[in-house]
């Protein structure tokens, strides 16, 4: 089975995410525009909302993937305000044509003075039962 994550991060707080369930897995995680190697049956995409949105790049990467190629998408987020980026995400995935897990994993990220510390150890262990999880019932 091949599985991969790819995300997005601009404060780290993703990349946190993403690496913990890389680990979890037993893959690298790497960062959009990292583009995915053959035919991946799991796609765990990290991403996070800036002033209410996904970034550019994540709808820019979205664009690339070839429904052909990913058997699902698992989204993984954070933010600082907003709610989690996994409304936004389905939708581009959808309107390609490409299957995503209703499954999903949100946790708040630091941002200035808001969420001090996220996410945490807590968070951390929560995104790491998630992974196995989805790996249970692939």
């Amino acid at each position: 089975m091949n599985i991969q994550v790819r995300y997005y991060s601009r404060g780290g707080n993703t990349k946190k995410l993403a690496e913990v369930i890389a680990k979890t897995i037993g893959c690298k995680a790497e960062q959009i525009p990292t583009p995915v190697d053959g035919s991946v049956d799991i796609l765990f995409l990290g991403a996070s909302v800036y002033w209410g949105g996904i970034s550019s790049e994540v709808k820019d990467y979205i664009q690339t993937l070839d429904k052909g190629n990913i058997g699902k998408v698992v989204v993984f987020s954070t933010s600082a305000l907003a709610e989690r980026a996994f409304p936004q995400i389905q939708k581009k995935l959808q309107d390609k044509g490409i299957p995503v897990d209703t499954r999903n994993f949100y946790c708040r990220g630091e941002f200035t003075a808001l969420h001090k510390g996220h996410p945490n150890q807590d968070d951390l262990e929560t995104a790491k039962k998630f992974a196995k999880k989805i790996m249970e019932r692939k």
